[in-house]
């Protein structure tokens, strides 16, 4: 078995609620609740859950780019969470991240060229023949052409921008990219390229990937391993073939029943889930889905499930297995 390149325990990511005339704290939300998990090297480790269960403060906190409020993260067995910024920006050489949103997230009065070399110069590329070598082989890499280096964001489709993040975050040859949700804001027939790009460049540059989107259809093509979260907190995880077959988490088993099927003559049991989504500034005593579960049992309201192993590789916080 590979070893662990990240290994993450008891995350958690709180954010204060101000209020009165002071400003005073009157609350937080709880965007992540006690999260745990391990990311093999090589492997692509997907994250789903519904917009606002915290898949993206998961991936930032990872990085310190947000800094987690409690919990430990460590990368090749170093736990970075008490690193200084000097440390931490040595170590973002390793561990980058691609953006979800290829519009925003690349400035606007930088040429390509600025954009993907601003990362090797800081981390110590002075040389701009150097840079300039490195800038023309990662567009080619990525399947855009030198002379793209000399123009702007405005000048490219949103799939193309993708790409450029894409180069920019493999600059310093990264061994752990964060992906979040690099695919939600591009077509559709765009979005399987970046994929298989991405797959590409994982066997290439043996890359290691946390995958976090919510389409449900590109995690199972992408991903080794799939983890689902819900309201802060992972629960399920297990190989991708696994979770989609035998699902044990009634929030899991809603999840896939909400996947269309390509097949208009196919049968679906839909699984219905009652009511909205808690808020993470009051979510639910013991299981946080017991307010929208089916199956929910007295325990249930007042036990928290712990996130446990319950077959070979299949984790599941729920307490119809205990």
């Amino acid at each position: 078995m590979p070893n662990p390149i990240l290994e993450v325990n008891g995350l958690k990511k709180y954010f204060d609620l101000k209020g009165g005339v002071f400003g005073r704290k009157v609350g937080e939300v709880k965007a992540v609740d006690d999260v745990s998990f391990t990311v093999m090297e090589g492997e692509i480790l997907g994250i789903v859950g519904e917009s606002g269960c915290g898949k993206s403060t998961t991936g930032k906190s990872i990085l310190r780019l947000i800094e987690p409020t409690a919990g430990e993260v460590k990368f090749e067995d170093k736990d970075i969470t008490n690193l200084n910024t000097e440390e931490m920006r040595k170590l973002r050489r390793d561990m980058q991240i691609i953006f979800q949103d290829p519009y925003a997230s690349l400035n606007p009065r930088h040429t390509v060229e600025k954009i993907i070399g601003e990362p090797l110069l800081v981390h110590g590329v002075k040389s701009k023949e150097e840079r300039k070598k490195r800038i023309k082989e990662l567009l080619e890499v990525v399947g855009l052409s030198p002379y793209h280096a000399s123009r702007y964001p405005h000048q490219f489709s949103g799939g193309q921008r993708q790409r450029i993040g894409i180069a920019r975050a493999l600059a310093n040859n990264p061994k752990l990219i964060i992906c979040d949700e690099p695919v939600s804001a591009l077509d559709v027939s765009v979005q399987s390229q970046i994929l298989n790009l991405m797959q590409d460049l994982r066997d290439r540059f043996n890359l290691t990937y946390v995958f976090i989107a919510h389409d449900l259809s590109v995690v199972k093509h992408i991903s080794d391993r799939v983890g689902v979260m819900y309201l802060g907190r992972m629960v399920e995880m297990a190989n991708k073939d696994e979770l989609y077959d035998n699902p044990k988490h009634p929030y899991t088993q809603a999840l896939l029943s909400a996947v269309p099927v390509p097949d208009p003559d196919a049968e679906k049991d839909r699984i219905i889930l009652e009511g909205d989504v808690p808020s993470p500034s009051n979510p639910p005593s013991g299981c946080a889905f017991h307010t929208r579960c089916p199956r929910a049992m007295d325990i249930c309201k007042e036990v928290r499930p712990k996130f446990e192993e319950q077959e070979n590789n299949h984790f599941v916080a729920c307490h119809l297995y205990e």
